[in-house]
């Protein structure tokens, strides 16, 4: 499933508030309010552990490639798609066997990798926008091999950036929500609204269920069989 909080900023104080209690790996960009989540400073938990997204660093290759073409960012992405031909193959696999093949196939890989691309990073400017994006990705190195080691965490965030997608360009409308309890609110129906999707039920026979079932007095200590993937368990045993 996924899940929408309601914060009224982006203060990475918020990011700590959402998580707290909360340890282990989160997957994540470089926005910086996250940082502070992996230091001995950190309140309300052990240093979490950050992965970052092989896809962002791609964008960003990409995104830097001069107008005439770039002989390292054409490596790189034949290099970096290898990775990705490897993810295909054990995708929905359970985690123990996702780190073993990735153990034994992509580690090789992304050591080949950052030891290339290091060496391009010294034959350009640092200050050009190909520099940058090498810098992105060598300076992350440690965030970008955390997949390697668990194979709970995938090689990058596209399949929550796919459930975020709709909601975060409906913000523009979601400006007025009239006050935070209304923003809260927003982020619950999303949450169940995105939830449905990721799990292939039609959001407005789910909801219409949803708020039959509550009106019709289920008990708030049985919530787990009022979720979409629930409605959707009860509807194929039905078909």
């Amino acid at each position: 499933g996924v899940v929408f909080h309601y914060r009224p900023g982006r203060k990475g104080e918020y990011a700590a508030e959402i998580l707290d209690g909360f340890n282990g790996t989160i997957q994540v960009d470089a926005y910086g309010g996250y940082s502070h989540l992996a230091t001995s400073d950190r309140v309300g938990g052990d240093p979490l552990r950050l992965a970052f997204c092989w896809a962002h660093g791609r964008r960003k290759l990409i995104k830097a490639t001069p107008k005439s073409g770039s002989p390292i960012v054409d490596e790189a992405l034949v290099r970096i798609a290898a990775l990705y031909k490897i993810e295909d193959s054990i995708r929905g696999s359970d985690p123990e066997h996702r780190r073993a093949v990735r153990q034994e196939l992509s580690l090789p890989l992304v050591d080949a990798f950052f030891t290339w691309l290091a060496a391009q990073a010294k034959r350009i400017s640092r200050k050009s926008d190909l520099g940058k994006a090498l810098a992105y990705m060598l300076t992350r190195q440690d965030g970008f091999r955390l997949f390697l080691d668990d194979g709970h965490v995938d090689i990058d965030s596209n399949l929550v950036e796919n459930a975020i997608r709709r909601p975060a360009m409906n913000r523009r409308n979601a400006l007025f929500a009239g006050h935070d309890e209304g923003g809260r609110n927003w982020a619950r129906f999303a949450s169940l609204i995105g939830t449905c999707k990721m799990n292939g039920v039609e959001p407005y026979a789910y909801l219409c269920d949803l708020f039959t079932r509550l009106a019709n007095g289920h008990l708030a200590k049985d919530i787990d069989a009022l979720m979409p993937w629930a409605y959707a368990a009860r509807i194929t045993a039905s078909q």
